[in-house]
Formats: C-alpha cells, structure tokens, sequence
C-alpha cells in the first residue's frame, strides 16, 4: 500500500486523486490533506479519509475548521510551512503536488528534497525553477510522475524508446471555448463564457489559461525540463476533440500517440501506480464512435500568450517566472472584471518586457522575481 499526500487536495485533481483512493483502498492510503479555502470540504475529506496531517492556507482558517470537524481532534498546520511539513512527512511514498498557482513551488520542491517520489500536477513548481527543481531530483534520485493528461502521454510514449532518438514532441491542445470565434469578438469576451470549456471540467483559473492557451505554453515550459529536450523540440497543435492526449515524433518518421477519454482519473492512476495500470472503470474509448480526429495549427493572433511562453523560455533565468506570476495576477483580474480577456496577454507581455532576467541559483531568486512581477502587472493593471 502506498502512503500519498494531496498538495491542493480540495482541487479538481485532488478530488480526482481521493477518488482513485476511495476505490483502491487496498493499494492507496491518504495520510496528508494540504487545502486552501474551501474548508467544509476539507472537512468532509478529513472524517472520510482520517489523514495523520492536514494543513490549511490560512491560520485564520483554523476555527471554522475545528468547528466543521466537530469532535474530531487533530492539529491543524497552516501557510506555506504547514503545506511543507506535511508534504515532507515521514513514511510518505508520494506527493500528489495539485496546488494551483506558485503557491505549490516551495512544498513540491521540499518534498522533492525530502526524497518523496512527486506526481507532479502543479506544473508552476518546473515552469519557475525548472533547472532548479530538476536538479534537486537528479541529486536524490526523485521519480517524478507527470499527471497532466498531456505529459502524462508523452510519458507514456517514450516507454520502451530511446530519448536519443525522439525528433520532436507534439503536445496536443483543445483550443479551448474559443477556437472558432470571431478575433473581433474575443474583445467581448465575458468571464462565464471563458468558463465554458467544451471538454474539460477544470478550476477557474486553469480553465481561463486554457482559453487564452497559456496552459499550453507553461506546458511547453514544463516539457522543456521534464523531458529534458529542447524547446524548438517541442510543437503544439489543436486536436478540438481532445482524445488524443499528446504524441512523440521518432526519427524514422514513426509518431507514437496515446488516446483516451478526457478524465483526469487515467493520468492520476498511472502515476498513482506505475508501471501498473489500476482498472479505473472510467468510460472507454469506442473508437469506432469517434467519427472524426483533427488536428489544426495554431493561430498565433488568435492565441498570443502561446508565444509569450516560448519566448520567456528562450531568455531563460528568471523571465519564465515572471510569464507565470503575471499571468496568475492578469488571469484573477479577468475573474475579478477588472481587465478584459485580451487584456491578460497584455499585462504579461509587458510585465516581461519590464524585466531584466538573470540566472538563479536559488529559490529565494526565483521568488524574488515572482513578487516583482506580481506587483508589476497590478500596476499595469491600475493603470489600465
């Protein structure tokens, strides 16, 4: 039986995750819940799954929580340090890292550093300190597990072959709510629209990234580092069905593709059990019903940030962290109505043009310029 922390447990992949747990008890056993805001639910997850440790986002939390979980006593952790203690805790095998946003840096990476095997969903921890993250694995022999569904495939497709070998990898993109609109229109663009994915079910801000397809440019950033290849190695296309979940291009022209349907579920398990496959009981692919699978370039005017993120990716240093914290801030000002939806890329294009990248040997660095860039695109943001 594996022992498993849930970084983000309340999330759409950390309630996912408990459901893999909920129907293999034999082979998964929670032992920490790290949450955010949403406590009732935390508390639920707690009485069900009766974790050793739990930690909230914030201290003034802590009552609210004792007060759901009734007589039930436990300590409760808070803040960044209480995600890492229990992200580092003794007899963990894994660390599901499903906290959204840069908030998930520090804990992903202590755990790394703690010798924990990582099934890594929060793809901020390699798109800010990727050279630093992969090196701390490298130096304790970490595993880490990719669970977005996209690399996850290219995981997947690479079993068997020889990384020398492999000429380029194709991530594949839904195109999210937008893809056919009109370019005029996307000035018009309202909140709940962006919410409206056509495949996923996902949280608010990694919905929104998938409309402006951010999302795929942090993946990029993420493959750069978890697949140790170049990034002019790295290519996305729209596949609008969303079945194909991402494929690799060998040097004999073979491309090696992994299908499936859209459930977070697959992915999760696989990193959850590796090199076994669970029988997770998710609906089949019936290929047979599929009709149709298209695959369609990207339209640069149409989705601007995917640039964004190749580009941070080619100064290097300390610019990708800056795309990641200014597109966090230009994304919850969308959420907020306070900027329009063609806004976002703005804000972190400029942010990035402000900054003055440099090469980090620490984290502190890396953060550092994260807490620049979040004060910088809130002034782009005022002054709009």
């Amino acid at each position: 039986m594996k022992s498993i922390v849930v970084l983000g447990s309340t999330g759409s992949i950390g309630v996912s995750t408990l459901d893999l747990v909920r129907r293999f008890p034999d082979e998964f056993r929670a032992r920490g819940l790290v949450a955010g805001r949403n406590l009732k639910l935390l508390a639920a997850q707690i009485r069900e799954f009766v974790p050793e440790w739990v930690s909230i986002r914030e201290k003034e939390g802590i009552p609210l929580l004792r007060k759901l979980l009734g007589e039930r006593k436990m300590e409760i952790l808070w803040g960044e340090s209480g995600a890492t203690s229990v992200a580092t805790a003794s007899g963990v095998d894994i660390v599901v890292a499903a906290i959204v946003g840069s908030a998930g840096l520090v804990p992903t990476l202590e755990a790394v550093r703690a010798g924990k095997e990582v099934a890594l969903a929060n793809k901020e921890a390699l798109v800010m300190a990727g050279e630093i993250f992969m090196r701390e694995a490298n130096k304790k022999g970490v595993r880490l597990f990719p669970v977005d569904s996209e690399h996850s495939a290219v995981f997947q497709c690479l079993q068997g072959n020889r990384r020398e070998e492999v000429e380029r990898i194709i991530l594949t993109a839904s195109g999210g709510p937008f893809l056919r609109v009109s370019l005029k229109s996307l000035e018009r663009v309202t909140v709940k629209r962006a919410l409206k994915h056509p495949n996923w079910k996902m949280g608010r801000k990694i919905t929104v990234d998938s409309a402006t397809m951010m999302n795929k440019g942090l993946e990029v950033v993420e493959a750069r580092w978890l697949f140790d290849i170049n990034p002019s190695q790295v290519e996305v296309v729209i596949h609008p069905q969303s079945i194909v979940h991402s494929m690799v291009l060998y040097q004999d022209g073979s491309i090696i593709a992994q299908l499936g349907v859209p459930d977070m579920r697959i992915p999760i398990a696989y990193a959850l059990s590796y090199p076994h496959r669970l029988k997770v009981n998710c609906r089949q692919l019936k290929l047979t019903e599929l009709g149709e699978l298209t695959f369609l370039p990207v339209e640069k005017r149409r989705y601007p940030a995917l640039d964004l993120a190749y580009q941070a990716l080619a100064v290097g240093g300390t610019m990708p962290a800056v795309l990641n914290a200014a597109n966090e801030v230009a994304v919850a000002a969308f959420l907020e109505r306070r900027i329009g939806f063609r806004k976002i890329h703005r804000v972190i294009e400029r942010a990035m043009e402000a900054h003055a990248s440099r090469h980090p040997n620490e984290v502190q660095e890396i953060l550092e310029a994260d807490r620049w860039a979040r004060e910088k695109a809130l002034t782009l943001i005022d002054k709009k």
